[in-house]
């Protein structure tokens, strides 16, 4: 990381922490490594994505009904995670479509760096062929510490900046009113001293979903002037014999909150 600082000062970094925890751990010097590693990214990172092994091996275990998660059960949960974030780069879009973006949007401060990520739904085969989940039910999804890659509670934080990534099945009526439903809970709070909040945005990969984005996107703003909305409407990929069930659509949602303070 010094290094990349050094050769590629005015790039933007974007890092995937995987940490680890006592529960789950497979070497005695996991901590040491971890110390050491948060040291150099509070320093030379611009934006760093944390994923807690403890958080994934429950949602495993839970969500997913594997009674034993081995290391590939939870490298493909990572592996979608990385993919809906990284939807709004490899596809046409007007806003989100660089690196930059995620920090401008994300970080209010240097230092503050570490967004919680939340994924939804996250589903077994089994269940997948009698629940679809709507676009509020997998927003609210987002906000329930069950569906977290960091073991924290963000009812017991406030909000600096978040950032929802929708894939799928997913039309802006419905986003906006799962937004709605969300400014209403009581559980859900955000700071006073960041005026940013949410950021909105779409992605689309076709030539009509393009001509949609140019029309509409500019009200979506005025919409959503407290988040950030990304909409891709390629449904999510699975692996196939996977874990993870093959859904009309899904949502990805990185936010910056004070309860991350728990995971240290």
């Amino acid at each position: 990381m010094e290094r990349l600082s050094v050769d590629y000062g005015k790039k933007s970094k974007l890092e995937f922490a995987i940490y680890p925890a006592p529960q789950v751990s497979t070497a005695v010097v996991e901590p040491y490594n971890s110390i050491l590693t948060t040291h150099t990214t509070l320093e030379h990172s611009d934006c760093a994505f944390m994923v807690d092994n403890e958080a994934i091996y429950d949602i495993c275990r839970r969500n997913l009904d594997i009674e034993r998660p081995t290391y590939t059960n939870l490298n493909r949960l990572i592996g979608q995670i990385v993919s809906s974030i990284t939807a709004s780069l490899r596809f046409d879009g007007a806003l989100n479509v660089d690196l930059t973006e995620f920090q401008t949007n994300l970080v209010p401060y240097p230092r503050i760096h570490f967004p919680l990520v939340t994924y939804s739904p996250i589903i077994s085969a089994e269940k997948a062929y009698h629940e679809q989940l709507s676009v509020s039910e997998i927003t609210n999804a987002c906000f329930e510490p069950s569906n977290q890659m960091v073991k924290c509670d963000p009812r017991h934080g406030k909000y600096m900046a978040c950032c929802m990534l929708y894939r799928g099945d997913v039309v802006p009526k419905d986003v906006n009113a799962a937004i709605a439903a969300i400014k209403t809970k009581r559980t859900i709070q955000f700071v006073d001293w960041c005026p940013t909040g949410f950021k909105a945005s779409l992605s689309c990969i076709t030539n009509y979903y393009s001509s949609f984005q140019t029309n509409h996107s500019r009200g979506l703003i005025s919409v959503f002037s407290l988040r950030s909305v990304g909409i891709n409407y390629q449904p999510p990929t699975v692996v196939p014999g996977g874990d993870l069930a093959k859904v009309q659509r899904a949502v990805c949602m990185l936010s910056n909150t004070t309860a991350i303070a728990e995971a240290w």
